[in-house]
């Protein structure tokens, strides 16, 4: 059977689960199913920049922010229910990323990761010192009491998983497009890419932007199911560390990396959390411990080790190098010899 006709029907299969899921599992599953989706959705738009285009960021937190205050402000100003103004979440992240893409692309490697970081700080300040947007109190979500609670739950379930499937499936078209070759190439060896005639400016700054805007939804739908926001919660580096630390132990520059990751990350939460009772200083301290071990002994991450010994092709998207022809000797070649 074609892979891809593989991938539609496990799509599907995936989609049956999400919409009948709410019916048989409790809240609190589902908030945690919730928190579980969004953040690997998060992570694959970090992945999108850092595995695929060659980009670390330090500071994605800040498009989480502004995809979250647009969606309480918006919502606010139009005294609607806050799922009507979803699209402006990623919108308002895209715009602020192609604005700071203009500085930003000229700085390279450790300098663009630390200069997102300190841009993501210098919003944070202005933001608690704001009071139109509630400063350090920050905001509650003014329209709430338009929420139906009976279906809010689910509604973000919903919502959450819908956006995870159509992200996943919209980055494995994107990756075995040409633009995700050229993406690759970029990432690979910029200077070679360019000299074979690939824009890289424009390939990163298509990823850049998507990788906002992507960030800016997951942000928006995560603080809407909190019903509150708070610049200390909002801008928190962690949403960094947490995009980083699933996408480095699942496997960069993979479509299968981030969601093993996101398994690996909540299961070692809830066990850390849990039954062993660590604090939540603790338990980062062990993730990054168990993100030290990781990158020693399979430094690609889990998923591709697994891959290569195992031989398992899901959402592959490398390409291989095609072999050279064979050159077959001519007639007279033959009647010589």
């Amino acid at each position: 059977m074609p892979t891809r006709t593989i991938l539609a029907a496990s799509g599907l299969v995936l989609a049956a689960v999400i919409a009948g899921a709410p019916f048989v599992l409790n809240e609190g599953i589902l908030r945690l199913a919730t928190e579980c989706l969004l953040l690997l959705t998060m992570a694959q738009m970090w992945n999108l920049l850092a595995g695929y285009a060659g980009l670390v960021s330090l500071g994605h937190q800040v498009f989480i922010a502004f995809g979250a205050y647009a969606l309480f402000l918006t919502s606010g100003w139009l005294e609607v229910t806050p799922i009507w103004v979803l699209p402006v979440a990623p919108v308002v992240a895209a715009v602020v990323a192609a604005i700071i893409a203009v500085p930003l692309f000229r700085l390279r490697e450790a300098y663009f990761s630390i200069a997102m970081w300190v841009f993501a700080e210098i919003i944070g300040a202005f933001t608690m010192k704001s009071q139109a947007v509630g400063g350090t109190s920050g905001l509650p979500l003014p329209t709430s009491k338009l929420i139906d609670f009976d279906w809010f739950e689910p509604t973000m379930f919903w919502l959450a998983g819908a956006l995870t499937l159509g992200t996943i499936a919209a980055l494995y078209k994107l990756m075995i497009s040409s633009f995700g070759l050229g993406l690759m190439s970029v990432r690979d060896n910029d200077l070679a890419a360019m000299s074979v005639g690939v824009d890289v400016r424009h390939n990163r700054f298509v990823a850049f932007v998507l990788s906002a805007a992507g960030c800016g939804l997951a942000g928006a739908l995560s603080f809407m199911g909190n019903l509150y926001i708070a610049p200390l919660a909002a801008f928190d580096v962690n949403w960094s560390v947490y995009m980083m630390f699933i996408v480095i132990i699942g496997g960069i520059g993979t479509l299968e990396g981030p969601i093993l990751g996101v398994i690996i990350f909540f299961g070692l939460r809830e066990l850390m959390t849990g039954p062993l009772g660590l604090s939540g200083g603790w338990y980062l301290v062990g993730l990054g411990v168990i993100a030290v071990i990781v990158m020693m002994v399979a430094p690609r991450g889990i998923w591709p080790a697994l891959r290569d010994r195992l031989g398992i092709r899901l959402l592959d998207v490398q390409r291989t190098s095609p072999r050279p022809a064979v050159v077959l000797p001519s007639a007279s070649q033959q009647i010589a010899g």
